[in-house]
């Protein structure tokens, strides 16, 4: 009998899914859905599916204790200065090379261990903060008992308890709340950016189980869509397994609490895990962590080619030139090993030898000292009192610090609304009541024009005012906190102390209206499912709530159907102007409208009031057409819209109301000056289009005389194209004017599938971009197109909720601002800080300090490393190619770790091209350094010529200095090999230390310390090497040879008169183009008059009152074209405009013309 066949699974394929399983190529969980067992009780015998889902943990960190090295050495040795020394190093240990090993292995040693120390701790910092989020305290159902577990510890299936102001852990569905119709108010400002409450509700089977007790009863499974990261839709279905029979009725979005929202409203609720940890629809718009390289470490890598292929070529000719030029005299014997040598190898040998002589014209210590000025500079911006906020105590936060440069080439800012340009706070200002227009102030209503403030009691408002201030207490969705426990005396405490009290609302501008109402003198008490409490003037007053008609939208407004006390039924009708002066027949609709646009004019976020009277047989009629469609089965919404459009007509208008959603401070100022620095500004926000441009005309985002264009309710590709169409032909017809964009997150999911070219160009003709209802991965979608478009700008992201990691992460720089939202934000941030407006100062002056020493500090390593090693490559043309060094293996080593490395760095760390109040004031200057300018083809050009002519200088200067027929040592010896290389080194070091003086414009002690104490360090070390037989040194060619020629004058006079020659063409250029065509940068140097100082001369500034100095030092100071730093401080007046900090204006200057074109 013959066995079935069975199909045997190979290991090998087996172990590989496993393994990318482990990588998170491969989801464990297949399936379209999952099943989830409440409170993880599972069926006997095994009769369920078993899915693998991931624990509750959250994860922003790029390492793990596993994967650190391997990881750290694969990406550092992706550069190619790493990966070239690597290469060289191990060419040293195989061939026999002029060089030791060492020469070339101990600095790269040394730049991995500080890179890796470096990015290990800013890591560090990552893992901290994620641990402060997963080791959380929450409360779980398990074995019967509420247990206190770690936040992290959750699984899918547990019950979760949460109680109010509490953040949900994960995506939790709704099971019960403290009460009886199981309904929550969660906000989810972190998520969506949007601070009004959202109604969840629970199932009504559950909604009941409202202790541990009963939950943990309960047997239920839950089926869902695997996860997603549309924040609005959730597809599943709950299955209560009863005695009987089982119960299943349907899950959507009012039944998710999402992780992230906060719990409103509720003493606690109930909760089932269904998605955890990076499952969760948040963690699921988190754009990947990936590495970010600014545009200078770019540049670098493109510098570094082209020397790596000047060092190619001039190993090329060497090993050339010495088979040209080779001569081997007769009594030269070969060995046999020699005589039967391949020439191809040893032609390469020799062509390996020559690429180890002279590779250090790659600068190797190039990438630790940036490294080590990249992470001490942040500390900068950690230190700066301009950026630490008094209020909170919050300083800024640099999570990390590679991309500190970046923040000064900044092209496009994309910034969240709520929380970053707001303050999240709502305040009523102004209305129109029956035409006439009044101010409110103090809780009191004062008609515009009137000068004092007053008091008005019930007697002194007319009952067209009364109306307006019932209709804005009655429709609404504002509820009270804990009114399930309000009692008469709780009512009376509303009524005389308004502080007891706190309302919740669905809309931020209704909390503020009828908190402002309240303070007026009608307060809203409480309401239950069919009435609605009033205390109008002293007087309580019960409405029957006959119906509510909710907001949408389409119509952009509500209604409810009351009955008075009286005994009248009243509807009022809420929402946009554009939605209820249509629909109004009667009052002063010309005033209003009028008024209307005089608030909006004002950066009011305005709602219009009316109410219509209605007869029993209409509201019969109403009641019954609202019965019929809401229990459709067939086109529901439309049926629903219908009645609705059919009630609301023939409205009386009441009148209008603006509200302001107040801005943080100094945002418009922030938001001028970025402009003024050539930075677009665009706003992506989860808000409504109404409330975000409101926003964008208060900030100075949009203006009045901008051109305002709309891409909205785009359903369809064939309506986007032409409405694309007709934008651009705008745009282009009135090319004059400024024109600002809005899109709404539908109509650009639309335009980027097919119009993705001509959204981006219209979008880039505007001044402004407004784009709302985006979701997150939206926004990350906008960056994302910015930042590949042709140009390729750097942008940068700032926001303050989790719903902005994802663009945060995706653009070129990220911030996170410490807000009321969270800390998911600056958690996945690039910096932090807490308040908009500290923006310009981190862009002006830190951005601008950062590139420009940088940059100066990159063109600086390749100068002095071409100064360095072209002698090397002269000298074979003396030695026919023989591979001799010019130098001894220890200045090989030490000219870039010890000799050159102090004064570069703290140049890096504190240069100051131009005064700090200076950038602040003038954010034109921030344009001279956009489009990565200082490290243009132009300026790399100069300075590598400049490298190679005074190498050129340098050797042969040196070399008619010891001419055969010169004596030049003070013992009448003259020159030889060591003693010639030791004169070129040392006129060499001088220069390029000296070179370093000159670019130097700010001056402190450390410089000075640095820089005279490398010449210090430098001759006493030479002398100390040379005066000792060091034992651990098999070969001493250096003995006693420095201090011979330290003995010989004409040598003293050689260097003196070699290094004036190199650098005196170089400051006489300087001098030259400053006088003749300044930059903008330069003029900014000259202070102003009114500034307190007085500029002398037409380069050098003295402060007031100062004797004036010498002749000498006012030529010098203006050959440098700087003045010392420390007397203007000194001076500097406390009443000066310019000189801002945290609690002064920021004042804007205009550059007068534009930048005439420098010489480099």
């Amino acid at each position: 009998m013959s066995l079935p066949h069975r199909r045997w699974r190979p290991v090998g394929s087996t172990m590989i899914r496993w393994i990318r399983q482990q990588l998170g190529f491969d989801p464990p969980h297949q399936s379209p859905t999952r099943t989830i067992y409440v409170a993880n009780h599972f069926p006997p015998h095994n009769d369920f599916i078993q899915q693998k889902f991931p624990d509750n943990r959250m994860i922003s960190s790029k390492y793990t204790i596993w994967n650190f090295i391997p990881k750290n050495l694969f990406e550092q040795f992706r550069r190619i200065a790493n990966f070239y020394f690597l290469v060289i190093f191990l060419v040293q240990l195989m061939i026999d090379t002029p060089t030791s090993p060492y020469t070339s292995g101990l600095p790269l040693f040394f730049v991995i261990i500080v890179t890796a120390v470096k990015q290990g701790y800013e890591d560090w910092l990552r893992h901290k903060a994620d641990n402060e989020v997963n080791n959380t305290a929450v409360y779980v159902i398990r074995s019967g008992g509420l247990v206190q577990t770690r936040s992290q510890n959750i699984r899918v299936g547990d019950i979760v308890k949460i109680e109010k102001d509490q953040t949900f852990p994960a995506d939790l569905v709704l099971l019960s709340t403290d009460r009886e119709d199981g309904t929550c108010y969660v906000t989810t400002a972190s998520l969506d950016g949007e601070t009004n409450l959202k109604t969840h509700r629970a199932v009504p089977e559950v909604a009941k189980m409202q202790n541990v007790l009963q939950l943990d009863t309960l047997r239920a499974v839950i089926t869902c869509l695997q996860p997603e990261p549309d924040l609005y839709r959730f597809v599943g279905q709950i299955t209560i397994r009863g005695k009987s029979n089982d119960v299943v009725r349907p899950l959507g979005p009012e039944n998710l609490l999402l992780r992230g929202a906060s719990l409103k409203n509720c003493s606690k609720v109930f909760g089932v895990a269904v998605y955890t940890g990076m499952d969760a629809k948040i963690a699921l718009n988190y754009k990947s962590k990936s590495q970010k390289r600014s545009i200078v470490e770019k540049s670098m890598n493109t510098f570094l080619i082209v020397f790596l292929e000047i060092l190619v070529v001039e190993a090329v000719i060497s090993t050339i030139l010495k088979y040209v030029w080779q001569y081997e005299p007769s009594y030269n014997q070969r060995t046999t090993q020699e005589k039967n040598s391949s020439k191809i190898l040893t032609g390469i040998s020799d062509f390996l030898a020559f690429l180890v002589l002279y590779n250090y014209i790659i600068p190797i210590s190039l990438y630790v000292t940036v490294e080590m000025q990249k992470f001490l500079g942040s500390f900068f911006i950690v230190w700066d009192l301009d950026l630490y906020h008094e209020a909170s105590g919050q300083r800024a936060q640099v999570n990390t610090s590679d991309l500190n440069e970046e923040l000064g080439q900044v092209e496009y800012v994309l910034t969240d609304k709520t929380g970053t340009l707001t303050e999240n706070e709502m305040k009523f200002r102004e209305c129109s009541i029956n035409g006439v227009k009044y101010k409110y102030s103090n809780g009191n209503l004062v008609h515009e024009g009137m000068t004092g403030m007053f008091e008005r009691s019930n007697q002194t408002f007319t009952d067209e005012e009364t109306m307006f201030l019932r209709a804005i207490s009655l429709c609404h969705t504002v509820r009270i906190s804990d009114q399930g426990e309000t009692h008469t005396q709780h009512l009376k405490n509303i009524i005389h102390d308004p502080s007891t009290v706190e309302y919740y609302a669905a809309s931020p501008d209704e909390k503020a209206l009828v908190e402002a109402t309240r303070k007026i003198g009608v307060t809203f008490l409480r309401s239950t499912e069919d009435e609605i409490f009033l205390n109008t003037f002293g007087k309580d007053e019960r409405y029957k709530l006959l119906e509510i008609l909710e907001f949408d939208a389409d119509r952009r407004r509500m209604s409810v159907i009351v009955k008075t006390p009286e005994g009248k039924i009243l509807m009022f009708t809420k929402g946009a102007e554009s939605s209820i002066l249509p629909l109004s027949t009667s009052g002063e609709i010309p005033t209003i409208h009028r008024h209307v646009d005089e608030l909006a004019m004002k950066g009011l976020r305005t709602l219009c009031v009316g109410c219509k009277n209605l007869s029993k047989k209409e509201y019969q009629e109403v009641s019954s057409r609202l019965l019929q469609a809401r229990t459709s089965l067939q086109n529901r919404e439309q049926e629903v819209a219908n009645v609705f459009h059919f009630i609301e007509r023939d409205l009386h208008l009441l009148g209008a109301s603006g509200v302001e959603d107040k801005l943080q401070e100094k945002v418009p100022e922030t938001i001028e000056a970025l402009k003024l620095a050539g930075i677009k500004v665009w706003v992506l926000t989860g808000d409504k289009q109404e409330t975000a441009i409101s926003v964008s005309l208060s900030s100075g985002h949009f203006h009045r005389a901008m051109n305002i264009l709309e891409l909205t309710n785009q359903k369809s590709d064939t309506e986007c194209a032409a409405q694309l169409e007709r934008l651009d032909r705008r745009i282009k017809q009135d090319h004059v004017i400024q024109h600002g964009l809005v899109v709404d997150g539908t109509s650009l999911s639309v335009a980027l599938r097919e119009h993705e070219k001509m959204f981006m160009e219209i979008s880039r003709n505007c001044s402004a971009v407004l784009c709302c209802r985006m979701a997150p991965l939206q926004k990350a979608k906008v960056v994302r197109l910015l930042k590949t478009s042709p140009t390729k700008p750097i942008t940068l992201a700032i926001g303050d909720g989790a719903n902005d990691v994802s663009m945060i992460m995706e653009a070129n720089i990220g911030i996170g601002i410490m807000g009321k939202e969270g800390r998911q934000a600056v958690r996945n941030s690039d910096y932090a800080i807490a308040r908009f407006r500290f923006l310009a100062k981190l862009l002006f002056v830190h951005g601008h300090f950062y590139y420009v020493r940088i940059s100066n500090l990159v063109q600086y390593f390749f100068y002095k490393n071409v100064c360095f090693i072209t002698p090397q490559f002269l000298y074979q043309f003396f030695c026919m190619f023989s591979q001799q060094t010019l130098y001894d293996g220890a200045y090989l080593t030490l000219y870039n770790i010890c000799f050159t490395s102090l004064p570069i760095l703290m140049y890096s760390l504190l240069e100051q091209d131009v005064h700090t109040h200076v950038l602040k004031s003038k954010p034109a200057l921030y344009r001279e350094i956009s489009r990565n300018e200082l490290l243009s083809l132009k300026r790399f050009l100069y300075w590598t010529l400049l490298g190679f002519s005074h190498a050129f200088i340098f050797f042969f200067g040196s070399y008619l200095l010891r001419r055969d027929d010169a004596s030049m040592m003070g013992n009448g010896q003259k020159f030889g090999n060591w003693t010639f290389g030791f004169l070129v080194f040392t006129v060499m070091f001088i220069t390029v230390t000296l070179k370093l003086g000159i670019e130097t414009h700010y001056w402190t002690w450390i410089n000075h310390f640095v820089t005279w104490g490398s010449i210090v360090f430098y001759f006493a070390f030479s002398l100390l090497y040379g005066a000792i037989l060091w034992p651990f040194l098999k070969e001493q060619d250096m003995y006693f040879v420095f201090s011979q020629l330290l003995s010989s004058a004409s040598a003293w006079l050689g260097i003196v008169v070699i290094v004036v020659a190199c650098l005196f063409l170089d400051v006489l250029r300087k001098v030259f183009w400053r006088h003749t065509r300044p930059t903008l940068l330069q003029r900014s140097q000259l202070m102003e008059a009114n500034s307190g100082i007085t500029c002398l001369e037409s380069i050098c500034c003295y402060s007031n009152g100062e004797t004036a100095c010498s002749p000498l030092r006012r030529i010098l100071n203006q050959m440098m074209g700087r003045c010392n730093p420390l007397r203007i401080n000194r001076f500097w007046s406390d009443l000066d405009p310019y000189y801002t900090n945290d609690r002064s204006i920021l004042t804007l200057s205009s550059m007068d013309g534009s930048s005439n074109a420098s010489g480099v």
